[in-house]
């Protein structure tokens, strides 16, 4: 990705990518260690403060960890892919809610904004599932 040159965000994202390698570096068999994902969205948000969002653990070994960030016109949802999947995840993404199965594991999370069927997608890459969900303009 380009850095933009007028974002006062591009070194602050160097200098945390830097720091996240060191860690990872230094951590007990580091041999096996790995970053599965992390998104950083910097605009958006409602009020604009910068924040943390956690995966959700989930109570019972057949659901699927995951997390939401909303912002006024979409719903980002990121999930955690079991390491040795043996099937390819599925995503039913319906107008109030997202369905994800992967091999005997699921979760079904309702929406509190209709969503674009048409206008959200999703992707899975090492390990990390991420769902975009474009909000229905609501006049």
């Amino acid at each position: 990705m380009q850095n933009n040159p007028n974002s006062p965000y591009d070194d602050v994202f160097n200098n945390l990518a830097k720091i996240v390698e060191e860690i990872v570096k230094n951590m007990p068999d580091n041999q096996h260690a790995r970053i599965v994902g992390y998104t950083i969205i910097t605009r958006h948000l409602s009020n604009g403060d910068p924040g943390i969002f956690r995966a959700v653990e989930p109570d019972d070994d057949a659901e699927i960890p995951y997390e939401v960030v909303e912002s006024e016109d979409m719903i980002y949802i990121t999930a955690m892919i079991p390491a040795d999947p043996k099937n390819a995840p599925l995503v039913d993404i319906q107008p109030d809610s997202v369905h994800v199965g992967i091999d005997n594991r699921d979760i079904t999370i309702m929406l509190n904004h209709p969503i674009d069927r048409i206008h959200s997608y999703y992707r899975v890459h090492r390990g990390v599932m991420d769902i975009t969900l474009k909000k229905v303009q609501q006049y």
